[in-house]
């Protein structure tokens, strides 16, 4: 598996991408439950939240792989 300059492969390096992005739309996710609340938007805030939760989910399946990959071969020199 070929490695870039920051000696991640391109796996690795998307796989960090996505947990990075994950929980960081998150973080921005409650606000907008914050928001939606005090507009009385439950069904709304729901929504949120429900979205909020599938980036959690997402994010953790991220650093299981991450960690499966950790130490083998197939993860460049920056995870070994």
């Amino acid at each position: 598996m070929a490695t870039g300059e920051t000696g991640f492969d391109d796996v690795t390096y998307d796989l960090i991408s996505v947990q990075y992005h994950s929980l960081k739309a998150g973080h921005d996710y409650g606000q907008y439950v914050r928001d939606a609340r005090n507009a009385k938007q439950d069904d709304i805030a729901d929504f949120f939240e429900q979205v909020m939760k599938e980036d959690s989910d997402r994010a953790s399946k991220c650093h299981e792989f991450i960690k499966r990959l950790s130490g083998s071969d197939e993860s460049g020199p920056a995870v070994t």
